[in-house]
């Protein structure tokens, strides 16, 4: 009878089905390579505990809220309706309290559950655009 391996039925080492599974093995970790997503950082930091003072001024946080259309409003004053995208009067009012204060001026943003986050986003444009380097979220 003919066998495969040699007289005394010793198969010796197979290389084929190695190569395989460490083909397959690549193959694998390629592809989940590719679908890896990379994260950024804001370049933002969060407010100390100690309260900042320029003169005689008390560094106040500014509270900013969006409600559920999207309207934003700054210490509870309005300053952006739904579809105002560019918030100029936002960052007006933002870039005037970086001259009085410096940019470590805390923000708190209070977004609304059901607000769209690309109206979250408008809003931490407008803050990276004033030059605001301290935001940070609460719940409403």
């Amino acid at each position: 009878m003919a066998s495969a391996g040699g007289s005394d039925g010793d198969f010796g080492l197979q290389i084929a089905p190695m190569v395989d599974v460490v083909f397959v093995l690549m193959l694998f970790f390629m592809a989940c390579a590719g679908s890896v997503v990379k994260e950024a950082e804001l370049g933002i930091s969060l407010p100390t505990r100690g309260a900042a003072k320029h003169g005689d001024l008390v560094q106040m946080p500014v509270y900013l809220k969006i409600d559920d259309n999207g309207q934003v409003l700054y210490n509870d004053f309005a300053v952006a309706g739904p579809e105002d995208r560019d918030l100029r009067e936002l960052k007006a009012r933002l870039k005037m309290l970086i001259e009085k204060f410096d940019e470590k001026q805390p923000v708190i943003i209070t977004p609304s559950p059901a607000v769209r986050h690309e109206r979250v986003v408008d809003v931490l444009n407008a803050c990276a655009a004033a030059g605001i380097t301290s935001v940070t979220f609460t719940e409403q």
